[in-house]
């Protein structure tokens, strides 16, 4: 059984590598292909920027398939259907290194905000453009930006906590999505994300290989008015703080009861997300 573990171990290592090595190499190719190619075809850019969307997503499912078929990952949804409603803040927490490509897969068309790096990246940051995606630089400019795109009936994609959370860690909340959903006065859509065994977390190199596959398990809340937070009267600053405690309760209880572990190492699912 020990050998077994262990090529089993050594076999997911390699899955891993090669589906790292096919995401980045396959980034690089769309960008130079498919990418312009879709931006070229429509004169309108709001027409272009949903085929590019579109393409990310089926890009972003090829992948979740590719790791699922290696055995290095599975995963389920819950209340998959409450995402298909457009116009609404779609906010999660932040465990690992592919929660957004999992987000973006169960979404046709979403608005993302997304790291300054992807701007002066020469290969990501034409199609981060055509995509119309955001740049986190927490400005006022930013929050309009995104808020517009709420009123428009974009969905949008945000992590509070800006970046990947660190295991047995308190959540660490910014303000950025409270402030976007107050002044977009938009419906939120809280998305749980949990992983047992934890994998690809902050500051674990990705070859750091757990002893089973990695299960994670995306639950799809119930949306909140943002508007509840602030009541007439209330500043802006005060009504941001509030809703962003309330991201910080809401994802801490959350992640405080993680799957079993035997969850993670349970029968393979269907080829795509097991969606309920």
């Amino acid at each position: 059984m020990r050998l077994m573990e262990k090529l089993d171990q050594g076999w997911r290592l390699f899955g891993t590598c090669l589906s790292f090595a096919c995401f980045g190499l396959g980034g690089v190719l769309l960008s130079l292909t498919l990418f312009p190619l879709l931006r070229l075809t429509s004169p309108d850019r709001d027409t272009a920027r949903r085929r590019v969307q579109r393409a990310m997503h089926y890009a972003f499912r090829l992948f979740v398939l590719e790791m699922r078929l290696l055995g290095v990952m599975d995963c389920e949804v819950e209340g998959v259907e409450r995402l298909r409603a457009g116009g609404r803040l779609v906010v999660a927490n932040h465990p690992s290194l592919i929660d957004v490509v999992l987000l973006i897969a169960l979404l046709p068309e979403a608005d993302c905000i997304v790291k300054q790096a992807l701007w002066r990246n020469p290969f990501l940051r034409w199609p981060v453009a055509w995509a119309d995606y955001i740049s986190n630089d927490d400005s006022a400019e930013m929050v309009e930006a995104a808020a517009a795109r709420l009123r428009a009936g974009r969905s949008l994609i945000i992590f509070p906590e800006g970046t990947r959370s660190v295991p047995g860690r308190p959540l660490a909340m910014q303000r950025g999505a409270a402030r976007i959903a107050l002044a977009a006065g938009a419906e939120v859509l809280p998305v749980s994300i949990l992983c047992n065994p934890p994998l690809l977390t902050k500051g674990v190199p990705w070859y750091r290989i757990p002893p089973v596959p990695g299960h994670w398990r995306l639950v799809v809340g119930q949306p909140l008015r943002a508007q509840d937070y602030a009541p007439a009267g209330i500043p802006e600053p005060l009504a941001a703080r509030r809703l962003t405690r309330h991201f910080a309760e809401y994802f801490g209880q959350a992640v405080a009861a993680p799957l079993p572990l035997a969850a993670a190492a349970g029968p393979a699912l269907a080829p795509d997300c097991t969606m309920s």
